[in-house]
Order: structure tokens, then C-alpha cells, then sequence
């Protein structure tokens, strides 16, 4: 097996005793991206001198016996995420140009770990879309069919992961665009409850639904990458000061006792048999393991997506303002006066997606619709949160597809967005209640992966993991993806 294809524990073990170094990890790394990149366009930018030189000294750090479980270890980054004097376009024409001076708290947190950053994953624009389609400048393949979509806006990040071009990666999540391309790429994806990690660096869409979280090969790489970014953080004003405990410790296989609570309206026609049936099976596995499972109800599930898309284009046109030609990014070379050098500016710089997105969230904080729309979906909201604290005092977590439908195929569904908004039918719902939740591999229809969702309660990371480890273990999916890559 090529370094690239192991996970970061197993590179871990063998960097500590010598077996190998991270120049030879990241140089496989790089190979590995050079060998197929140009057919799954996972990444926006790579910086091989920059990779090499950071492995240099983590090399360095684990011959002084300094090392830590990422030292040396490749993390990709989604490109809405800020490293200082590297290109960071969210995917959108309109930063095409822009270099941040400085660098997200995440991307801090990785370097003192002595985790090597290798490049820039590619993204729906402004993270706006769940195909990767939705990009400026390419669409993104899925590993397991490359005529298929990665999911979305974390599909760079997804791909990269599942086509060993890199060993863990960043996304962000704002109504489940970790979580999503997890499942349609058959790796793991974790969104953690808002405000456990730091959002300084990354570019906002929706400021209250906004979350960074990792993406991995197994559910230890998984927390292991968490425990790196998360903690509290003076420069966010969302951040907790929570106490984060060690997640990896949590991970012991053991389901005895464990409440798994099962929301019925997440059980509705609709969902793709072979999703269904493979959500099953991953039930029964638990209760073999010792879990109780239990039903519970989640009765404002129905106005979710409603919800969503009232709230994330309002706070996605309000944040969007800022791009106006002025300061950074694209400017307009056509225009004779400066109200015509916004509009031109803005016009030319934004793709169909975002100007959607920003036309409805303007429309919603308007003069006249605040009260029917923005006011009454953030009530709705609130009772949303109210349905989980309900469900959680008779479950420890809930389990639901991620997705309903398997990876659908590229261009199937980019003329109808209210088809492709569906896809999040199923996730939305973490981001307005601010949820913990992991997406992990239970099954494949065909050659295409079918997502697990596991929900805990806010800033219970620990028992979501712990129940997806179990899981994993005892299912070993995440096996059988390693199988079929080679």
C-alpha cells in the first residue's frame, strides 16, 4: 500500500518509528495528485515548495521527539479558509486575486501541530451549492464515478480525501456541506456544534449557521483532526470556551446502553430504497452491538429547508455586501461612474447561484417581508432547537440518512435548484438547531457510498464519535472504500 493510502494514525506509528519520513508521505501525496487530479479537479491550488519545506521541519520535530498526532501529516484546506499570501477565492471570480495577510484560526491551530498544508480545495462559490458544480473555475468529479457529483460545497475537500490526494482535509458546513459530500464520496465528514471551532479566517456566508470541521479517512483521523481545530478563540465572538475534551479517548467500540434515537419523519417515502435499506442494516449492526434503540419525533422537521432558505440568503446577503470593487478582488474594467462600477463589479463577479441566493435574502429583509419571512423563520427556528432538546431526553444520539439519494450524475439537477436544495433535506436541520453531527460510510449502491448521519447534543462531539467509531468497527466500511481504491 502507497503512503498516501493509509490513514493519519497509521502514518503517525510509522513516522514516530522511523519508518518513513513526511517529505516521503507528502511527496507521495503530491504524486498521487499529479497521477489524478487532472481528472477529479479536487483541488484549486497546491503548493508543492511550501508543502516540502513544511515537512522539512516536521521531520526535524519528530527527530527532537516533539511530535504530535498530525505532525508531518498532509491536511488540505477548503478555499474559504485564509493562509496568509496564498490565493483564497471562495470559488467565486469576484476574489479570483485575493491574498489574505492573515491566517484562519484553524490554519494556526494545524501549523502548531506541525501538520503539513499541501493546497486549496475547490468549492461551490461562496460555499452556495451541494453538486461542487457551482465553482468559477472547474467542477469537481467523484472519485467513485467520475461522471457523478462529489457532493457539495465541500466536494474539493470530499474528493481529495476519498481519491488518497490527500490524508485529512477542512470543510466548512452551513447546512451540511461536510456532511453531504462525506457521504456521496464514502468518507468521513464531522460538522461539531457551533462555536466549538474557531470561524476567525473564514469567509462568512451565513454567520449563524457557519461551521469548520474535518474531513478523514476513519473516524480516528477524524476526531484526531478535531481535537486539533476546535477550542475557544478571542477573535470570534461565536466562539465557546467549553472545555474540549481528548475525543480520541472516547473512541472504545462499546454501544452497551447506548440510547440511538430514530426520527420518524427522517423515514419517509422519498428516500432511495438502497439508502433506506442500508440506514437499516447500520441500525441493526448497533443493536447487535449492544445499543438500545428507541423512536423519537422531530414534528417541525417539515419547515426545515423553508427555514434554511429564508435565513442563510439573508445573512448571505448581508455579508456578500462587502464585495463591491473597492477594496479587494475583481473590479470591473467597464464602467463611468461608481454606482455602475458596484453593479458591473458584482454582476460580472458572481455566478448564477450566489445572485439567486443574494436576490432572495434581500427580498426577505425588505421593508414589507421581514416580519412574514426573516422574523417568523428565525421563530421557527427556535422551535426546531426545542424538538432536539425534546428527542435528547429519551436519546443519547439519532441516527438518519445523510442524504436522501446516493451521488446523483453531473449537470442532472443544475437547472432545477429547488431539486438540488433537497439534498440537504436531511442536514439543514443540525446547522439551525447547531448540532454536533458526522456523516460516515454504511453502504454502497453500486460503486456509489450511502452516508449514516449521527446527531448528538450540543458540544457532545465525544458520544457521536464514539457511537461512529463503534459503528465503523463493527461494520467496516471504511475498509472496503481502501479496498476498491486500490
Amino acid at each position: 500500500m502507497n503512503l498516501n493510502e493509509l490513514t493519519a494514525h497509521e502514518l503517525s506509528e510509522k513516522l514516530k518509528k522511523g519508518e518513513t519520513t513526511s517529505v516521503e508521505v507528502v511527496s507521495s501525496v503530491l504524486k498521487r495528485i499529479k497521477d489524478v487530479d487532472a481528472k477529479i479537479n479536487a483541488f484549486l491550488l497546491v503548493d508543492e515548495e511550501s508543502a516540502v519545506t513544511q515537512a522539512k521541519k516536521a521531520d526535524e520535530r519528530i527527530q527532537k521527539k516533539q511530535a504530535g498526532p498530525l505532525t508531518g501529516i498532509p491536511v488540505a484546506v477548503k478555499d474559504n479558509m485564509c493562509i496568509k499570501g496564498q490565493t483564497t477565492t471562495c470559488g467565486s471570480r469576484i476574489l479570483f486575486n485575493f491574498k489574505p495577510p492573515y491566517e484562519a484560526a484553524v490554519v494556526e491551530k494545524l501549523r502548531s501541530e506541525g501538520a503539513v498544508i499541501i493546497g486549496k480545495t475547490n468549492m461551490d462559490e461562496f460555499a452556495m451549492g451541494s453538486s461542487t458544480e457551482n465553482s468559477a473555475f472547474k467542477k469537481t468529479s467523484n472519485p467513485c464515478d467520475l461522471n457523478c457529483i462529489p457532493g457539495g460545497s465541500s466536494g474539493g475537500s470530499a474528493a481529495a480525501v476519498s481519491a488518497d490526494e490527500t490524508i485529512l482535509a477542512l470543510g466548512s458546513d452551513t447546512g451540511g456541506s461536510i456532511r453531504q459530500p462525506a457521504a456521496c464520496c464514502g468518507v468521513v465528514g464531522m460538522k461539531p456544534t457551533y462555536g466549538r471551532v474557531s470561524r476567525f479566517g473564514l469567509v462568512a456566508f451565513a454567520s449563524s449557521l457557519d461551521q469548520i470541521g474535518p474531513f478523514a479517512k476513519d473516524v480516528r483521523d477524524c476526531a484526531a483532526l478535531l481535537n486539533a481545530i476546535s477550542g475557544p478563540d478571542n477573535r470570534d465572538s461565536t466562539s465557546a470556551t467549553e472545555p474540549v475534551p481528548d475525543y480520541t479517548s472516547h473512541l472504545d467500540g462499546n454501544l452497551k446502553n447506548v440510547k440511538i434515537g430514530l426520527p420518524e419523519e427522517y423515514f419517509i417515502e422519498g428516500i432511495d430504497p438502497d439508502v433506506r435499506k442500508a440506514v437499516d442494516s447500520a441500525v441493526q449492526v448497533m443493536e447487535k452491538s449492544g445499543a438500545k434503540i428507541v423512536k423519537v419525533s422531530l414534528p417541525m422537521t417539515q419547515y426545515c429547508l423553508a427555514v434554511y432558505y429564508i435565513i442563510a440568503p439573508a445573512e448571505a446577503s448581508s455579508n456578500l455586501a462587502r464585495y463591491d470593487g473597492v477594496h479587494y478582488g475583481y473590479r470591473t474594467q467597464k464602467s463611468e461612474n461608481i454606482i455602475e462600477m458596484y453593479m458591473k463589479t458584482r454582476q460580472e463577479g458572481f455566478g448564477a447561484e450566489v445572485k439567486r441566493r443574494i436576490m432572495l435574502g434581500t427580498y426577505v429583509l425588505s421593508s414589507g417581508y421581514y416580519e412574514a419571512y426573516y422574523k417568523r423563520a428565525l421563530k421557527v427556528r427556535t422551535l426546531i432547537r426545542e424538538d432536539f432538546k425534546k428527542a435528547f431526553e429519551k436519546a443519547d444520539v439519532l441516527v438518519t440518512p445523510t442524504s436522501p439519494t446516493p451521488a446523483f450524475r453531473l449537470g442532472e439537477k443544475t437547472s432545477d435548484p429547488l431539486q438540488m436544495y433537497l439534498s440537504d433535506i436531511f442536514t439543514v436541520s443540525l446547522n439551525l438547531a447547531g448540532l454536533p453531527g458526522i456523516s460516515i460510510p454504511c453502504g454502497f449502491k453500486g460503486n456509489l457510498p450511502v452516508g449514516l448521519q449521527i446527531t448528538g447534543k450540543p458540544f457532545d462531539e465525544a458520544a457521536v464519535l464514539k457511537t461512529a467509531y463503534a459503528y465503523e468497527q463493527a461494520a467496516g466500511w471504511h475498509m472496503k472504500r481502501r479496498q476498491e481504491s486500490r
